[in-house]
């Protein structure tokens, strides 16, 4: 039972890399999956390119006839695989929106897919089918707020926005007045319509035009604003949580324990601590690895500075612990809070080389702790068959004089 409760942490050590390792499969998949998506969305119009059929478009004297020799269908058909192809990126970074308008556009895909299949099911209608399975199924893995991520949305919406709108325009042209001819006037009167200015110089004559203004202004005040919240939120969202976090971390610093240092016993007391519900705040020198968990209360500083061990609540703590690999650096941390008057925090010293355990103590913590000393005694007595119980412990820890037999047992 003890050897399986010793082997836990590596094994969720192993569980959490095998999570990882799966995490970045899984993405990869997802994320060739919707580039096939746009690939087999875009063929249809691709093949008939390489088939020269272009040349007859380039061909026809209106707008309106190069928009029916391509097809209705088929242009928007392209605006969704470019949208594809840019969630793809998304998704790459892991963000909840490229996730999300991924969904939508797979939908769509679908949708269109099954339209064009007259209702009946095909090969594009189950790969979809398929695929919007699978991202609806790992939703948990694109969990970030990404800057980036809200840009390439905001980019794709704007553009989806602006083809459909130039599409609608060039192919009405002739429903408004002055008549749409070309593509300037088209994108000025897109730009008039979804910014809602409205001069009145191009206005629809016909039902038909009039709905699909309306259309454009409703649109284009959605996609605005859904923009603007997708690449602003991340913004203000991190740096409120920074704020937030920062606020609680500070409130949480009552009745806590100070760790001083990263060393690996530092890092396993921290793991301890927190596992028995304790609070506990770590300072950190700078420059120094950080291997503590993410969601640990870090500070960076230098402990033997009285300004940070007042930022670290050292007024309301229970214990600082000088955790450091060096002894010097753990006697001025001990001399740090000893300077601070009527600081009620406890004061916990350890001493890497058994030889500096003497000046630590002239430094007169509360507690002095050797791996060294206190290893040699227990192995000893181990050794020769004397018992051992927590008074020797205490005794070998606390700031008093070591007994003659510690001091014979450290240097064997």
């Amino acid at each position: 039972m003890n050897d399986s409760l010793a082997r836990l942490p590596n094994r969720l050590s192993v569980w959490r890399e095998r999570w990882k390792f799966l995490r970045k499969r899984v993405t990869i998949i997802l994320v060739l999956g919707v580039l096939l998506d746009a690939l087999l969305v875009a063929y249809p119009l691709i093949h008939r390119i390489l088939a020269d059929e272009h040349l007859s478009w380039l061909s026809q004297t209106s707008w309106r006839g190069v928009i029916e020799a391509i097809g209705l269908l088929d242009l928007p058909r392209l605006a969704l695989a470019l949208g594809l192809a840019l969630m793809a990126a998304g998704l790459w970074t892991r963000a909840r929106v490229a996730w999300t308008f991924s969904l939508l556009l797979v939908m769509s895909t679908g949708a269109i897919a099954m339209y064009n299949a007259g209702g009946t099911l095909n090969a594009m209608v189950l790969y979809n089918g398929i695929l919007l399975l699978a991202l609806l199924r790992f939703w948990s893995i694109f969990d970030r707020s990404s800057l980036a991520a809200g840009t390439l949305f905001a980019i794709a919406s704007i553009l989806s926005l602006m083809w459909y709108a130039n599409l609608g325009a060039l192919y009405l042209g002739n429903e408004f007045k002055p008549p749409i001819t070309d593509l300037a006037n088209a994108a000025y009167f897109s730009m008039v319509a979804i910014s809602t200015v409205g001069f009145g110089d191009i206005v629809p004559v016909t039902h038909a035009a009039r709905w699909f203004v309306i259309s454009v202004i409703v649109i284009g005040i959605t996609v605005f604003a859904t923009s603007l919240g997708a690449v602003i939120a991340p913004l203000v969202g991190g740096k409120l949580r920074a704020v937030i976090q920062q606020k609680a971390r500070h409130s949480m610093r009552k009745n806590h324990v100070i760790l001083c240092g990263a060393t690996p016993l530092a890092l396993g007391l921290h793991h301890n601590l927190i596992a028995k519900g304790e609070k506990v705040t770590v300072v950190i020198k700078p420059g120094i690895p950080n291997p503590f968990p993410a969601n640990a209360d870090i500070l960076v500083g230098d402990a033997s500075s009285s300004e940070t061990l007042i930022e670290a609540g050292v007024m309301d703590a229970l214990y600082v612990l000088a955790l450091r690999e060096d002894d010097p650096d753990n006697a001025f941390i001990v001399l740090a809070v000893k300077a601070l008057p009527s600081c009620p925090a406890k004061t916990v010293a350890v001493v890497n080389d058994s030889q500096n355990l003497e000046k630590i103590r002239h430094v007169n913590p509360d507690m002095v702790f050797s791996p060294q000393i206190l290893g040699a005694e227990l192995l000893s007595r181990a050794l020769l068959g004397e018992p051992f119980d927590s008074s020797i412990f205490f005794e070998l820890s606390f700031a008093k004089p070591i007994s003659a037999e510690s001091t014979n047992a450290a240097a064997s």
